[in-house]
Formats: C-alpha cells, structure tokens, sequence
C-alpha cells in the first residue's frame, strides 16, 4: 500500500484499514516529510504497525528528528550513506546571474529567449510569486504553465502531462509542488530566488543532468542574496559561473541562429504540403531567394527585435558596491543589515538603518510541530501570500516562534494567519 501520511491516518481513524499485520514500513523523503509538519502524523503510523519486522527511512539529509524517530521505532538501527553527502552531480553546470531585484523578472525573461531550446523548471519561493511569474510570461506569448499547492490532484496530472509530452517549454514550480517530478531530459533549472535552506539548490537542481546527460543550473542572484550562494558553493565545494546576463542583441542572435538551423533539419521527406509546391512555386517565381529569406526573417524576429531594439543593460558594473552588498548580506540572517545600524525599542520593532521598519509578531507555532527556519518561512509566506523580502529575524522555540515582519505588511500577515486552524488546532499570532 502507499499513500500519504494524512490519507493513511484517515483510513486508520474510520477503521477502513488494518495495519496490525503489516510487516514492512518504508517512508520516502523523511526530511520532507518532518520539514512540512508531519511529525506527530508518522509517530501515530508507526504506533499503528505493532508488528513490523523492517522499517526503511529513506532521506537525503539527516536531521536531529529523523535520529530521533528511528531511535524510538527501530530495533539496533543502523546507517547507509549511498554517495557523498551533499555532493553535486558532476554533469550540472552551476551558473549565476547577479541581478538587482527589480530586474529579476526582466532577467529570467532574457535568459529564457537566450536559450530558445530550453525546456527546465524554475522554482520560485512562494506560490504567489510562481503565480504570478507565470502569468507574466503566458502575457507574453510563452508556453509555460505552474504547478504549486493550490492545484487539485486533477489539474496538476494535466499539467505534469503536457509538461512531460513537452508541450509547454517551462514548468514554474515551488519546491514543496515539486517533490517526486521526475522528467527526462530536462536542460535547465533556474532559481527564481535561491532557497534558504542550502540543502534544497541541491534537490532542485538534481532535476536535470540525470542519465549521464549535461544540464545547467542557473541562479539570479541580487546582492543581498550573494551571501546565501556563497554558502551553497561551500556545501557543493563547487565554484559556481558568474554568467553575464545576454544583451538585447544576443539574444536576437542566438534566437535567429536557432530558427536557422531548426529550418535546416527540418524533414522534409513526407507530408501533405507536397500538394501545394505547385502553387509555391507560382507564387514565388518572380521573388528573389534573398527577398525570401528577408520575409521569413522579418515574420519570424519581428517581434524579437522591436522588444530588444532598445533593450537595457542589466548587468551590474559597480563591483565596489557588490562587495559591500555581499558583506552586507547577513542583515537577512538577523545580523547588522547593509547600509547602517540595527537598535530595537521597547516595543519590539526593529528599525533598521535603510530606513525601513519591523513589527515582531508571536506565533504560536514551533519547532515541535515539525518545522526548521526554512519550512516555517515557506508556511508563513504561502498562508499569507507575502513576499521574502518583508520578512526580517525569525527566532524560533520548541513551542513558540517570533517573526519581524515590516510594518506595513504585519497586519495582513496576522489577518491571514490568526485564528487558522493548524493540524486540529487555532494557530495564534499577535504582535510581540
């Protein structure tokens, strides 16, 4: 039998299901599974096969919880490491693109129409941002689809199809949507925003270069983000490619070429066109073959090179202030924030030398409901569709979590999330 642990338990409590007899318990991505919540939910599994004779944890990382539950569900337990631990596939070409933030879009577009054969998934963090990043691009004539939490079981398989069939070239997707793809072929991850956890760049772009086959790895970075990809580096011990991002007049370049040669390779050996050469040929019989090439080129690149005819530089030319930007990046992990000095009054705001302010928010939420940094940030942002960078400090306890939200942003967070219900109970947040 396989399911999901909240289905399982459902079948357990309506006593459609027996499982005293079962002899075998295997739980794939266990990390995941204690990441998202489900702690207590895999306890009361367990406590439900009294008589199994093997439990297999498979995990690709190995937290203090998952040690705690095979110590207290598994008789002489016992570790096997296959591969190095954190190792990145030798077949990925990490690359980055520095970017400030408000180019981040602009960016990924670029990137996009610079490698007209792509055919990847990009990961943002939140599914708002993957909502909204895919309606800008179906805007603009791509076929891209997303797949996050708020798609049914119906319309995820559609989309997974028609992903798989490589009828939309990208899939927009958020890390938690995006557990168990598994496509062929992929050529190319793109971070939307890096993940905080380090660990996760590793399962998103695991995505692609499998098979023996090559993929690239692409990361937009903006300078308060270079700190996180520094750390990513030293956990791959890989040096990622500082890519500059592709000028309006690349891209045309490379779109051209690649029309070029799919129009060469084209196979021309069968189809029903044939009955109209007759009429081809008519029609052009007085028409240059260079003014022929001209019309193909104008109908195909029209679009491109008006879009790119006074497209902007977007690279970043000021290293000095890149270098004070990475120095300044550990403001994100709570620590003195780039451009001036942090103080706290006895209110609990956190004003920060940018000028920008912070509210600090109680939730009643913490790390014994199954949650690290990491996930509990992506909970928080998807229950109140709010962006990363509003968020400040997150100090978290067994029981309790405090959260610096800017303080315009602190009353819809504590209007999206107070008084919902969490695993059967009323989650509470107000300010600290």
């Amino acid at each position: 039998m396989v399911a999901t642990p909240g289905r399982l338990i459902d079948l357990i409590e309506r006593k459609a299901i027996q499982l005293e007899k079962i002899h075998y318990v295997v739980l794939d991505e266990a990390d995941e599974m204690l990441n998202m919540g489900f702690k207590d939910d895999i306890e009361f599994i367990l406590k439900n096969t009294p008589e199994r004779q093997s439990t297999w944890l498979f995990s690709a990382t190995m937290p203090a919880e998952i040690r705690q539950v095979s110590k207290r569900y598994m008789d002489k337990p016992f570790e096997i490491t296959i591969g190095k631990m954190n190792a990145g596939n030798v077949n990925i070409d990490h690359q980055y693109y520095a970017t400030q933030h408000s180019n981040r879009y602009e960016t990924l577009k670029r990137i996009i129409d610079f490698n007209p054969g792509i055919y990847g998934i990009v990961f943002t963090r939140t599914k708002a941002d993957a909502q909204e990043v895919t309606e800008q691009l179906v805007r603009e004539g791509y076929d891209i689809e997303a797949i996050h939490g708020d798609l049914t079981q119906p319309q995820r398989d559609k989309v997974m199809g028609r992903f798989r069939e490589k009828s939309i070239q990208l899939l927009i997707a958020t890390d938690v949507a995006a557990r168990g793809i598994d496509v062929k072929d992929i050529t190319h991850v793109i971070n939307y925003e890096l993940p905080d956890d380090p660990e996760v760049y590793t399962h998103r772009s695991g995505r692609t270069g499998r098979a023996g086959k090559s993929g690239i790895s692409i990361s937009l970075v903006t300078p308060r983000e270079v700190f996180r990809l520094r750390s990513i580096e030293k956990m791959l011990n890989q040096k990622f490619h500082k890519m500059d991002i592709p000028s309006g007049k690349d891209v045309c370049r490379k779109q051209f070429f690649h029309f070029i040669e799919k129009m060469l390779n084209a196979d021309i050996s069968h189809g029903e066109y044939e009955t109209y050469l007759p009429l081809l040929r008519e029609k052009f019989a007085h028409v240059e073959k260079e003014e022929i090439m001209q019309r193909v080129a104008a109908l195909e690149f029209d679009r491109f090179l008006k879009y790119y005819e006074n497209a902007a530089d977007l690279n970043m030319r000021d290293t000095r202030r890149d270098a004070r930007s990475e120095r300044g990046d550990r403001g994100e992990r709570g620590e003195k924030p780039a451009g001036g000095r942090t103080s706290r009054d006895t209110s609990g705001r956190t004003f920060g030398g940018g000028g920008g302010s912070y509210e600090r928010l109680f939730v009643n939420l913490g790390t014994k409901d199954g949650f690290y940094k990491a996930s509990f940030l992506q909970f928080i942002l998807d229950m109140s569709d709010l962006r990363k960078d509003v968020l400040g400090r997150i100090d978290m306890k067994e029981m309790n979590s405090w959260v610096e939200v800017d303080a315009t942003s602190a009353k819809k967070m504590i209007k999206a999330i107070d008084g919902k219900n969490f695993r059967g109970r009323k989650i509470r947040m107000n300010p600290a």
